[in-house]
This record gives C-alpha cells, structure tokens and sequence, in this order.
C-alpha cells in the first residue's frame, strides 16, 4: 500500500549514532566464515563490485529469503556510519539525468572517477510486491569494497533464521507478527549536496 509520506527516493535504515546497516547473501563458504569471524574471509574479492542494501526487505525479494542458490546466508552488517557517509558523498548515480548531471559528459567522467555506484530500485513490502517508492542499493567498487571490507565493516549478524521465521508467519497467515519482526528503518539524513546527486530532491 502507498504511503504518500514516504518520499519517492529516500535512505531508510536501521542506523545508530555510529553504525548502519546493510545486508548482503552469500553462499555458506562466505556466509559462514563472515559470521564466525566478523570479516570476509580471503576468498572473498576486494577487486570486484559489491552491492550492499540497508532494506530488509528487499534482501529478501533478492534472496528469496535466503532460498536462492548462492545466497543461503543473509547477513546483517554493521558499517561505521563515517564510512557510509563517505560512500554516499563519493557516489555517483549509475545511470545518466540531465536534471542532476547537466551533460552526458559531466555525467560519463564523474562514473569513472567515482567508486560508488547508486541505483534506486523499487522497495518492496511484506509479501515482496513493489512500493511505488525506492530503495537504495550501493554498489562498491576500488577502494570503496576495500574499506567496506577492512575499514567500515564492525559486526556481522546471521539473519538467515530470521529470513525464514518471517516467511514461515507469513505462509501461516500471521501477518501482524511477521511484520513485528522486520527491523525498523528509519530515514537516514544526508546533506543537500547529497540529496541533489542522488535525486532525493
């Protein structure tokens, strides 16, 4: 259901004076040792882009609720709230406005300059149907997947069990208690530079 309060392109998070969240699926060899060790293992590719989404919700409508091959362990990662306020003024939107970027070519050097990539993609509710407002997902790229990785990252949650009770309540019928399990995201502020780049204003 629409909620005419909800901007069409707004952060919400769960967000403390310090951290955010994000979350992210991986398959076992990566989900395990990330939530036993509090970090990526070796394995896992600091060259590569890697995209990371502070809604629950649509963690799920991308995981099948950790049911998709690859993405059995969905994880809850604390970041420092410094470093994804860094990712946010470094971002760039992935695809070209003319509104925010006023030339193809102004637009084409800031994506290669920039490490973080934006997409806003529609939100998701409970039963994985689109909102009409969107979400934020940011792709890290270079130095950003480094300090994502080695620098930001604080803690890591298994919520794959929490994946699975909220599906379970909701095959039963249980909406009420399904949703009283969702973690609360609030909107997230950004400076106005910020909201004009990322076309939240």
């Amino acid at each position: 259901m629409e909620n005419p309060q909800v901007p069409h392109r707004q952060i919400r998070a769960v967000h403390t004076g310090e951290t955010v969240t994000v979350y992210q699926a991986y398959a076992p060899e990566i989900g395990d040792h990330a939530i036993e060790h509090g970090r990526f293992p070796e394995s896992w590719s600091r060259s590569r882009m890697t995209w990371v989404k502070p809604s629950f919700c649509w963690m799920m409508y991308r995981s099948g609720w950790g049911s998709k091959a690859g993405q059995e362990r969905v994880l809850a990662l604390e970041i420092s709230r410094a470093g994804f306020d860094s990712a946010l003024e470094q971002a760039c939107l992935s695809s070209y406005h003319r509104e925010t970027h006023g030339s193809r070519e102004e637009w084409s050097a800031r994506l290669r300059e920039s490490p973080v990539r934006v997409q806003w993609d529609p939100e998701r509710d409970l039963t994985l149907s689109e909102l009409p407002h969107r979400s934020l997902q940011l792709g890290l790229t270079g130095r950003a997947t480094r300090d994502y990785a080695d620098h930001w990252l604080r803690t890591v949650r298994d919520v794959t069990p929490l994946a699975h009770r909220v599906r379970a309540l909701l095959r039963s019928g249980d909406g009420a208690a399904a949703r009283a399990l969702v973690p609360a995201e609030l909107p997230y502020p950004v400076t106005p530079a910020v909201a004009h780049r990322l076309r939240m204003v």
